[in-house]
């Protein structure tokens, strides 16, 4: 099985040393081209601040964002399950999980990202800022590039197993697994927004510990209904699980 998350908009700080990012040894070397297209052109729109605050859809005082852009080629790094915050990461907890899990959560889960369109929790990646929404200047719009690049690889990768895609729209538009189950958070019978990624996070931390693989829909409604959860039947590839506590 593989877990798809959203990355965090909020990025941890760069270590004050270490090596910068190596895109030879990223997770998926065959997106190196398309990661390296991205970065070059956020460099150099860093270069002009006012007009990247408007691209990437900042504010006035979050100047310093573009200026961790512009040393993303120079920048200390670490690994993203690190670089990744939020409320959906603090829930999962990796720093806690044994030895195990974590080895586990490093094979199995994919973060998206509009900079580097996918990476392990192992990658050493410095921190950034672009959403998947951003147009840039050279490249584009952000979820058309990475459409384009993460097809085939991801295909390759991830074959025919059951994945459990818990990412936002936006970055589930940039790739589209063949055997996947998406799921909906529910309060009361309603839609939760803020604690629906906090419920995911706890959902994977479940998962990852419990041990259990489930390799079809069905067989991963029993595992969460094992670890607690209140899941409906899938339809249309879709779980819905009711929470009672937020």
């Amino acid at each position: 099985m593989f877990i798809l998350l959203p990355p965090s908009e909020g990025k941890a700080d760069a270590p004050r040393r270490g090596a910068a990012v190596d895109l030879a040894k990223l997770s998926v070397p065959a997106l190196t081209e398309a990661r390296r297209a991205v970065i070059d052109d956020l460099v150099k729109l860093a270069a002009e601040p006012e007009a990247a605050i408007e691209t990437l859809g900042l504010g006035a005082g979050q100047g310093a964002e573009v200026e961790r852009n512009a040393r993303l080629e120079s920048a200390a790094t670490q690994t993203a399950g690190k670089v990744y915050t939020g409320v959906l990461y603090d829930a999962l907890d990796l720093d806690s999980l044994d030895a195990k899990a974590k080895s586990r959560a490093g094979r199995e889960l994919l973060i998206f990202s509009g900079l580097w369109g996918v990476v392990g929790l192992r990658d050493r990646i410095p921190p950034y800022r672009c959403s998947i929404g951003v147009k840039l200047p050279a490249v584009g719009v952000l979820a058309a590039h990475w459409k384009r690049a993460l097809k085939e690889p991801l295909d390759a990768l991830v074959g025919d197993e059951l994945v459990l895609d818990l990412r936002s729209s936006a970055y589930a538009s940039m790739w589209t697994p063949t055997n996947a189950v998406t799921v909906k958070v529910l309060h009361g019978g309603k839609v939760v927004s803020h604690f629906n990624k906090a419920t995911k996070g706890r959902i994977v931390r479940a998962l990852l510990t419990s041990g259990v693989r489930p390799r079809t829909s069905a067989k991963l409604t029993e595992a969460l209904k094992s670890l607690g959860y209140r899941v409906e039947e899938p339809r249309s590839g879709q779980l819905d699980i009711h929470v009672e506590h937020l």
